[in-house]
Order: structure tokens, then C-alpha cells, then sequence
């Protein structure tokens, strides 16, 4: 191992992050967002050098601790961390930090998000729910399912179909989020499931939805935005209980 990785991956800024990692794997097992050991969470270093920590391979999101998390650079190779990687994260998360410039990057094929994905609008109706309305705006769908990612190209053409936005919904296969810091990241995260299962809910009722104006969806997502103390406050509530 590098010494100057080494180094790093020891240093006080890479010490929080991989605690704040690893919180948000626990939160997100504890939500219902996990699926076996499948999936991955991941944060840019914050010296712009192209590493990334990133949950290792064959851990249940509830057990993984800040000592389980790995540092990788952006050809998936392992600079520090005692855990292997899986390669299907390596392809989509090296891409959508290199190529969409996300900080953080939040995988999962979590159950009512998911579900929207295999519809023929293969995502959320932002005009829909108050949750739904905060992401109005800052989603893309990439409609196209190509396999499973095994090889750069796959992960490429993810963060590609990204154009810019936070959040992706994947047809027949799952969601991406993203976000500068992973409090915020994991707080759309989890409000987009929410916003998912409110739609799906209100779809099995059988009875018509009734959406809002665009431009009042839009007013909501930006009120939403502006007001992040409450996803750093969800963050931290959830640093005390798990």
C-alpha cells in the first residue's frame, strides 16, 4: 500500500467521511433500502485527486463500519481498505464521479423507486406528492437497461445519461443519487424512496391522480433546497440512533 494513501485514508477529513459513509450504509439497511450485499454508496476525497472511499464487497449495509470502508481511484484499483471491491461498482461509481462530477453517489435498487423504474414512464411523476416535488426539476431517466455493469463503458454511458442531474432513475434495474455531501445525498435519498411509494400507493388505489402545476413543483423543490439545515438534522438524529 501507498504510504501517501495510507496516509490519507488515516487522516482526520477521510476519518469523517468513512464514519459518515458507513452511517449512511447503516441508515440506509435500516430504511429498507439495502438488497443483500449488493449496491454501493460512495464520496469523492475532497482534494479533487479523482479517489474514492467506497463500501466493500460481501458486507450486509448493517455491518459495515468506518475500518470496512475502501479507497479506490477512478480505475477501480484499491489504495487502502483491507476488503475487496466489486467490479460493478467500480464501473458505475469511477464513471459517475469522473464524468457527471457528483461528490457522493448513492446506488441502490431500493423497492418503490425501483418499481417506478419498470414502468413505461420509468420514473416519478414530480408534480405529484409534496416529497416528489423536491426533486422536481433534477431528474433524468435512462430508459435504455444494457446489463449488468461489467466494463467501463456501461458505467460511462450511466453517468452520460445523467446530463447534469441529481438523481437517475435506471429502466429495469435501479436509481443513482447524488449530492455534494453525503448528509444531503442520503437525505434525498430517503425522501425520494418516500416520495416512490407514495405514487405507487396512490397508483394501486385504481382511482385518478391529481398532479400540481409545474411551476408550483418547481417553487417547492427550490423552497426545499434552501432549507438543508433539516437533512443535516436528519443526519445527525441518525448518527445518535444508529
Amino acid at each position: 500500500m501507498n504510504s501517501r494513501h495510507a496516509s490519507d485514508y488515516r487522516s482526520e477529513p477521510v476519518c469523517r467521511l468513512r464514519a459518515d459513509l458507513s452511517l449512511a450504509l447503516r441508515a440506509a439497511a435500516h430504511h429498507g433500502l439495502g438488497e443483500g450485499v449488493c449496491n454501493h454508496f460512495s464520496v469523492e476525497l475532497p482534494d479533487h485527486s479523482g479517489r474514492f472511499l467506497l463500501n466493500p464487497r460481501g458486507l450486509l449495509w448493517s455491518e459495515v463500519r468506518d475500518d470496512d470502508i475502501v479507497l479506490i481511484d477512478r480505475h477501480g484499483e484499491r489504495l487502502a481498505g483491507q476488503r475487496e471491491v466489486e467490479p460493478t461498482a467500480m464501473f458505475i461509481h469511477a464513471a459517475v464521479h469522473r464524468i457527471a462530477g457528483k461528490a457522493c453517489v448513492l446506488h441502490t435498487h431500493m423497492p418503490f423507486a425501483t418499481a417506478l423504474t419498470l414502468t413505461a414512464e420509468r420514473g416519478l411523476d414530480t408534480t405529484l406528492s409534496q416529497n416528489a416535488m423536491r426533486f422536481h426539476g433534477r431528474v433524468a431517466i435512462d430508459a435504455h437497461y444494457n446489463g449488468l455493469a461489467l466494463d467501463a463503458s456501461e458505467g460511462e454511458r450511466i453517468a452520460h445519461a445523467m446530463n447534469g442531474a441529481d438523481v437517475v432513475f435506471l429502466g429495469n434495474h435501479g436509481v443513482v443519487v447524488c449530492g455534494e455531501r453525503i448528509d444531503y445525498a442520503y437525505d434525498d435519498l430517503y425522501y425520494l424512496e418516500r416520495a416512490c411509494m407514495h405514487q405507487v400507493l396512490a397508483q394501486q388505489t385504481g382511482r385518478p391522480l391529481v398532479p400540481v402545476a409545474a411551476e408550483l413543483a418547481t417553487r417547492v423543490g427550490a423552497q426545499t433546497l434552501g432549507e438543508r439545515l433539516q437533512s443535516e438534522l436528519f443526519f445527525e438524529a441518525l448518527r445518535r440512533t444508529l
